[in-house]
């Protein structure tokens, strides 16, 4: 199809676009080369400039033919005769050649135009056609051009790539009455609301990823009789999952690292104190449980067994550390961990959102 349409248009037409292309392909490729360092890529970008030379060569060559043919011929000077010498008798009058020709054949078609250059006969014609030609190509060239840069940016892009996961909202599912008692508990709701940013892969260090689920409940913690909110959200991707909850209990961070050092826990555990939003807080690692179920033997449940590691942030509900505490926690099956500083990091970023809606 190119070919063809190479074939079909004239040489003014033809000629500039061929060194249009050959010169910017020849040039970028140039280009890369530099910067790869590939013998291949600089040959080929040496043809296309070549290429684009013998080109070019043509066009000059095309245009000064075209010139010499327009110009008009200048008439031979008359001699005049030697001092003494007769003068010669006078011609017999004569039609010019062209003009008997004219008188006793019809007029002949002239060839076929935009076959390239020719001499011209009678009054020269301007070079008006040839550059105005070689301008509308590169006009339509650059209209093509912009169509196909702008193309992707305009037209809505056909992008089958997975979304990342919403969080899932159970209108019908009333809170505990627990979270009545509480004054200005969240919900599980708006914890994973606030957990699952768009940000939150590049904050664990996998920017690339995005969230596989992502979910919140309102529930209770353990062994308290429902009596105490804890709400917590989860959001996970291929590498972490990330777990955020609220505890609405009445001990504090300072206790809760008193216990460690009670039970002899704080080395192995990894316990380290720090202050995060103007808060006492502490990092502490412990390993997760994990269930194994089998639907394909009778008894299809296995004894709880000890899953990977989890790094875990607790941050005090407030700055004086009167009881409570959220949790950031992050675990992958693997077992690798990000650093302490992505845990800093996502609480900075998480938790503003859930304290302002505390404050309200």
């Amino acid at each position: 199809m190119l070919g063809l349409l190479l074939r079909v248009l004239p040489f003014w037409v033809r000629e500039p676009l061929m060194i249009l292309v050959g010169s910017v392909f020849g040039v970028r490729i140039m280009y890369l080369a530099i910067l790869e360092r590939s013998w291949v890529a600089a040959g080929i970008g040496a043809v296309f400039l070549v290429f684009t030379a013998i080109r070019v060569r043509m066009v000059v060559r095309a245009l000064q033919a075209r010139r010499e043919a327009q110009a008009p011929v200048p008439a031979p000077a008359a001699v005049s005769p030697p001092a003494g010498a007769p003068a010669p008798a006078p011609a017999p009058a004569q039609v010019p050649a062209p003009a008997l020709a004219a008188a006793q054949a019809p007029a002949q078609v002239p060839a076929q135009a935009g076959a390239g250059p020719h001499p011209a006969t009678g009054a020269p014609e301007k070079d008006h056609n040839a550059w105005g030609q070689a301008l509308a190509a590169l006009g339509v060239f650059g209209a093509l051009a912009a169509a196909l840069w702008l193309g992707p940016r305009v037209m809505p892009a056909d992008d089958n790539s997975p979304e990342p996961a919403s969080c899932s909202h159970a209108e019908d599912e009333k809170p505990p009455k627990a979270y009545q008692r509480t004054p200005r508990a969240v919900t599980g709701d708006e914890l994973c609301e606030a957990l699952n940013r768009p940000d939150l892969a590049r904050l664990l260090g996998t920017p690339r990823e995005i969230a596989n689920t992502a979910s919140g409940s309102s529930g209770t913690a353990l062994l308290t009789d429902d009596k105490v909110a804890e709400p917590e959200a989860q959001v996970s991707f291929d590498t972490y999952t990330v777990n955020l909850s609220a505890t609405y209990n009445h001990l504090t961070t300072a206790q809760y690292v008193r216990l460690f050092d009670i039970a002899g826990d704080r080395v192995e555990k990894d316990v380290k104190t720090l202050k995060v939003l103007g808060r006492p807080a502490f990092l502490s690692s412990d390993h997760t449980m994990k269930f194994e179920i089998d639907f394909s033997k009778e008894h299809n449940s296995g004894p709880v067994q000890r899953g990977p590691l989890a790094r875990t942030l607790s941050i005090a509900l407030d700055r004086k550390d009167r009881g409570g505490y959220y949790d950031i926690t992050v675990w992958s099956q693997s077992g690798a961990l990000p650093q302490d500083g992505a845990l800093v990091d996502i609480a900075e970023k998480v938790l503003p959102p859930v304290l302002e809606r505390s404050a309200h």
